[in-house]
Order: C-alpha cells, then structure tokens, then sequence
C-alpha cells in the first residue's frame, strides 16, 4: 500500500535581493523563504525563536524551551510586537519544525542550531544538497514509472 504521508515536504520561495534589512526582517525572509512563515502571516513567533536560537549560537550555547519562552518574549517586547504566539507549547512545536528541517538538535531537552554551524552552511549542507536531490530523485522516480503505465 503507498502511503498518501509525505515524508518529507519543503518550501522554497525566492524573495528580492537582502539590502538593508534588520537582522529581524532578514530572519523574517529567511523564515518566509523556507516555508516556516507564510506570506501575510501575523502569526511570526516563529522569527523570533530563530533569532534566539541563532543569538546562542553565536555564543555555542543550548538553550531549554523554558529559555526560548522567556528569550522571545524578550525580542518581541523589544520591537514592540504583540506577546502572541508564545505558549511553551507553541515554542516546542516551532522547535519541532526547525528540528524536522534538521536546522535544530535537541539533546536532553536542549535545544541549538545544529551543531552551532551557521544557518548558511547547515541550508547548503542538510537542504541544499541532501534534501532537495533526494525529493527530486523520489519526484523523478514516479514519473519514470509513470511513462512506463
């Protein structure tokens, strides 16, 4: 039986070139750009816990989702946003989404950008070359078999 599940799925969309942006927006297009935000979306939680992640990163530092709670909310008062979106469980499962892209680990309950490489190198590595062959190999592979019907 073929199963309807995707194993995996990813967005990619292709904005103007970064002039200059503050770090908020540039994340916010990169957000945007992978698919983890959706053009429009008021629901942006989701920039900021990238911000945080990538902030620690830089000082090769885990953090608890307890720690991304507060680290958020932290950002989002700074540039006078709406304190929406910030529910522990909200942060997990953005967490979540971040790790299933294998820009995340978590390792007893901690999370980081994966290996504390920068977001550039871990697209190149885990997206780039890695994810995105596979799927069109997998895409390739039901149109073959679909010439041969």
């Amino acid at each position: 039986m073929v199963r309807d599940m995707p194993l995996h799925e990813i967005t990619l969309r292709k904005y103007e070139k970064p002039y200059d942006s503050s770090k908020r927006e540039l994340v916010r297009k990169v957000c945007l750009s992978l698919g983890l935000l959706q053009p429009g979306d008021s629901r942006d939680v989701m920039v900021d816990v990238l911000m945080v992640l990538d902030d620690a990163r830089k000082e090769k530092r885990e953090l608890t989702s307890f720690e991304v709670v507060d680290l958020v909310t932290g950002k989002r008062k700074e540039h006078s946003l709406e304190i929406k979106g910030i529910a522990e469980s909200n942060i997990r499962r953005q967490l979540k989404r971040l790790r299933d892209m294998m820009l995340v680990d978590k390792n007893n309950n901690l999370y980081r950008i994966s290996e504390f490489a920068s977001l550039h190198e871990l697209f190149e590595n885990k997206i780039e070359q890695f994810l995105i062959p596979q799927t069109i190999g997998r895409i390739k592979d039901y149109l073959v078999r679909l010439d041969n019907k």
